[in-house]
């Protein structure tokens, strides 16, 4: 797989935890390598708001970071669901394309080259998450 991904072109999306599994280590429990196409690492989710809970659950804003083709005709402010207690650190800013707001900066979508992934569920996020499934379906890096 990493063949045709990283040498051969071929576009691969992550999600929720596919995209985790994007970053160089994670650290749930306790340090486990990733696949290291995307350079930062995974660690627990800590808003500064104690009122809120984790996993976090439910729908958020998205915030658009940077342009990227399995984005297009998503906007600041278009609803994505997410189930999720851990969140990727970018170690490059450049690599995250979106994020949302969870008493933190939670980052919400990586991109870099054929490869992307979303932390949210598209698949459980209505009209924007359809044309992120439908984007990615047609982009040809």
């Amino acid at each position: 797989m990493e063949e045709a991904v990283k040498t051969g072109g071929r576009p691969f999306m992550g999600i929720c935890i596919g995209m985790q599994m994007l970053a160089s280590r994670g650290l749930e429990y306790e340090e486990t390598p990733g696949f290291d196409w995307i350079s930062g690492e995974v660690r627990a989710l800590e808003p500064s708001d104690p009122s809120l809970k984790v996993p976090h659950m439910g729908w958020n804003d998205l915030v658009i970071d940077a342009a990227h083709p399995v984005l297009d005709g998503v906007s600041t402010g278009d609803h994505a669901y997410f189930v999720h207690s851990y969140q990727f650190h970018v170690a490059d800013s450049t690599h995250r394309l979106a994020h949302c707001d969870y008493a933190e900066t939670v980052t919400a979508v990586v991109g870099d080259g054929t490869v992307v992934g979303t932390q949210f569920h598209p698949e459980k996020s209505q009209t924007t998450g359809l044309r992120i499934i439908a984007n990615f379906l047609r982009w040809t890096p």
